[in-house]
């Protein structure tokens, strides 16, 4: 729908319902500006030294205000990991490519890399797989979140070595997971070491091709 159609669209509704959908578009961005707050304050301090208080007090809403909208500082980061899976939406779309199997790691690895690059993601994932670790909810959603990019290269290292560019690995799906510890553990060594990704993804794409590429 166009915006000339969805004006159209505002037209037809009545004052009530038009009042809704204002109440619905402020809510809504009244939560974008408390998770982005919460995202702020979880690069800074941690996930365990931010309290709710400091979440409202960087989106400049009162706790009462907070409260309307989510539990509490976990609920935040059950919604921030919801938000990741949106994310990751972008590299399954490069999966689904019609390309070569090769062709398609090597647009994986680059553009993962790519957003691995950006520290606050590096931060904000260990954060969230921290937590992971102690609340069953965040476990599920860091876990699926993974099995989609996982699966998803699964079936391209399954293709390839039936097409005859991969080699024949012991198990697809463990090759695949591996690839992603491979390139979120480059990840986190660039920022602990303040060494840009960009030095460091050539050695990573030359190594998970050396390992996977079939022998000609």
């Amino acid at each position: 729908m166009n915006d000339r159609s969805f004006n159209i669209e505002i037209e037809k509704m009545s004052k009530d319902e038009k009042a809704g959908l204002a109440r619905k578009r402020a809510t809504a961005k009244r939560r974008d500006q408390i998770l982005e707050a919460a995202v702020m304050c979880f690069l800074e301090r941690g996930y365990h030294q931010t309290g709710v208080r400091d979440i409202a007090t960087r989106a400049g809403i009162s706790l009462g205000n907070l409260y309307n909208h989510f539990r509490g500082k976990h609920d935040v980061l059950v919604e921030i990991a919801m938000l990741e899976r949106r994310d990751l939406e972008r590299f399954l779309v490069i999966l689904s490519s019609g390309s070569s199997a090769p062709a398609i790691l090597k647009n994986f690895i680059g553009a993962y890399a790519k957003y691995l690059a950006a520290p606050e993601n590096v931060i904000l994932t260990l954060e969230i797989s921290s937590e992971a670790i102690r609340q069953p909810d965040i476990a599920q959603l860091f876990v699926e979140n993974r099995a989609m990019l996982t699966d998803a290269l699964e079936a391209i290292v399954q293709r390839g070595i039936e097409e005859g560019d991969l080699r024949t690995v012991p198990d697809p799906l463990q090759a695949s997971q591996l690839i992603i510890e491979v390139l979120e553990g480059s990840a986190y060594r660039s920022v602990l070491s303040e060494t840009p990704m960009t030095a460091i993804i050539g050695c990573v794409e030359d190594f998970v091709m050396s390992s996977l590429l079939a022998q000609q």
